[in-house]
């Protein structure tokens, strides 16, 4: 009588990807059940990093960058509202900024390294800062009804203006209330109404403006 050893396949193997799937699953399960470990993952994922310029900042440059002179700055701000693709159309209608402040920097050593680090490192986890000393030494106005500005009594040099603008567009147009009046034979009718929605508008508008010579007026569009 022959004897046969008949082996059974196990239904997982150490190596096999159902039994990573599972620990996988497994391991999903217990962070999600786990409030701390929960927590501490989504603290990681919104983390924000600061960085500062490794330029030492010199403080008698910048003074002596907004020393007085006789020359001026004359500008409006303004903006367009953007459309799905992010872009402002050329022929869109400009709403200007009433009330609103407008920065000036004079670009120096300090300034110029903050900028590149800005440009390279900058995104939505990333944020550029310059210090504290150096942000002190800017010049601040504020824009009239028209969006118009002005700063005097500048010496020739390169300055870098900015605003910070939130911008509210409004739209009108006819929406379906979700009621609907039925007629005779049957005629169906829908119901509309007109209805005004807002589109608001966040962002930074910068600009580099250069004086060569004293007593010049320069005129700007902060756009």
């Amino acid at each position: 009588m022959k004897l046969f050893n008949v082996m059974t396949k196990p239904k997982f193997s150490l190596f096999s990807p159902k039994i990573y799937t599972v620990l996988l699953m497994g391991c999903i399960t217990f962070i999600s059940c786990n409030p701390l470990k929960e927590a501490d993952r989504k603290a990681e994922k919104n983390k924000v990093t600061t960085l500062y310029p490794e330029v030492v900042f010199d403080s008698l440059q910048a003074k002596k960058a907004l020393q007085l002179g006789n020359s001026k700055i004359k500008g409006v701000l303004f903006t367009k509202e953007k459309n799905g693709w992010g872009i402002k159309p050329v022929l869109g209608e400009k709403q200007y900024a009433a009330n609103t402040i407008v920065t000036l920097l004079p670009v120096t050593n300090y300034f110029d390294s903050w900028y590149e680090l800005r440009k390279k490192k900058e995104n939505k986890k990333t944020l550029v800062y310059m210090s504290n000393e150096a942000f002190r030494y800017r010049l601040e106005t504020k824009t009239d009804e028209y969006g118009r500005f002005t700063f005097e009594q500048l010496k020739p040099g390169k300055y870098f203006l900015q605003a910070m603008l939130n911008t509210s567009f409004a739209h009108t147009g006819q929406y379906y209330t979700g009621r609907s009046v039925y007629g005779s034979y049957g005629a169906v009718a829908h119901e509309y109404e007109y209805k005004t929605y807002y589109n608001n508008q966040s962002e930074r508008i910068e600009k580099f403006v250069e004086i060569d010579q004293d007593g010049t007026v320069k005129e700007v569009k902060l756009r």
